[in-house]
């Protein structure tokens, strides 16, 4: 049990380490281009070396889930955030591909409909979040609020917000009322994951051109994403504001390198497997009671065969 104590203390030191300069320090001031670089590899020279990487992070993962769910009392929130092509599907199929799917459940968030309008900005997110034992993931999330809506403020006009509510407080008002419905998750027991796939320009122009060039791939392109990338200025201050006014203690956010997938995937699987090492998830304890339920069980199915 020492040696077993001793193995995942280092392991978890290691992931730390690793993923710490990823993290978004709360309180500071982010300026996206300046502060991380979407090409970094963190060293990591090979990518058969990330490949195995990955799946140690599968594996460790798998377990962890497994823990999660019979515990029952935690839940675990894994919001995603990139522009178009930034691989946020990628991620998810890849660093999940070891779990459960009876654990995860992944919520996608398009345009609003005529009843999500009908409610707060943060209702139809509410209402998808993990249960305890389970991995919610958001495939976009909140967060659009204040990016896609802020970069086409015109939208909050759909949101039939009253006269008041559209003053040009709107955002940091918003940026609050986040972090405030974050702590109170935190709170109650729903860990949040935020990682932001941070992708280059010259990089999304690149998957952009495989999306026409390869039949198999046209039906992810659409003439929508290079309307998007001509607000990509637009996008990136969106996007250091929106790590700036929320990256609390609570749920930091992490930008992870997103030029080179497998490397993205690798960061994504220590962020998400340093949550669940810090959550420690159990196994339920068996009681007197219970131990002894199972022995008279257990002796039960070994007479049955007996009598066959």
């Amino acid at each position: 049990m020492g040696d077993d104590k001793v193995e995942r203390d280092e392991r978890a030191e290691r992931i730390a380490e690793f993923i710490e300069p990823l993290r978004v320090r709360p309180g500071t001031e982010v300026r996206l281009a300046k502060d991380f670089d979407p090409g970094d590899k963190a060293g990591i020279s090979k990518k058969k070396e990330g490949v195995a990487l990955l799946r140690t992070g599968v594996e460790l993962l798998a377990d962890y889930q497994r823990r999660l769910a019979a515990q029952d009392t935690y839940g675990v929130l894994l919001c995603l955030q990139a522009l178009d092509a930034g691989g946020k599907d990628g991620t998810i199929r890849h660093v999940m591909s070891g779990v459960n799917p009876q654990g995860v459940r992944v919520s996608s968030f398009k345009v609003p409909s005529d009843e999500e309008l009908d409610h707060d900005f943060l209702w139809r997110y509410t209402r998808a979040l993990p249960r305890r034992g389970e991995i919610g993931i958001f495939n976009r999330s909140h967060y659009e609020e204040v990016l896609v809506v802020r970069v086409h403020p015109e939208n909050l006009l759909r949101q039939k917000l009253p006269d008041a509510a559209r003053g040009p407080d709107v955002w940091e008002r918003r940026y609050r009322e986040i972090n405030d419905w974050e702590r109170y998750l935190s709170d109650n027991g729903f860990r949040i994951v935020k990682l932001f796939l941070n992708l280059s320009k010259e990089e999304q122009r690149s998957r952009f051109l495989k999306r026409i060039d390869v039949p198999e791939r046209n039906w992810k392109f659409s003439s929508a994403d290079i309307r998007e990338r001509a607000r990509w200025d637009d996008y990136q201050q969106a996007f250091s504001q929106m790590l700036s006014r929320t990256s609390t203690p609570w749920a930091p956010w992490y930008v992870v390198p997103a030029d080179h997938k497998w490397f993205a995937r690798v960061c994504a699987a220590a962020v998400l497997a340093h949550t669940l090492i810090d959550i420690d998830p159990r196994y339920p304890h068996v009681g007197a009671a219970a131990r002894r339920e199972l022995a008279e069980a257990k002796r039960e199915l070994k007479a049955e065969k007996k009598h066959r």
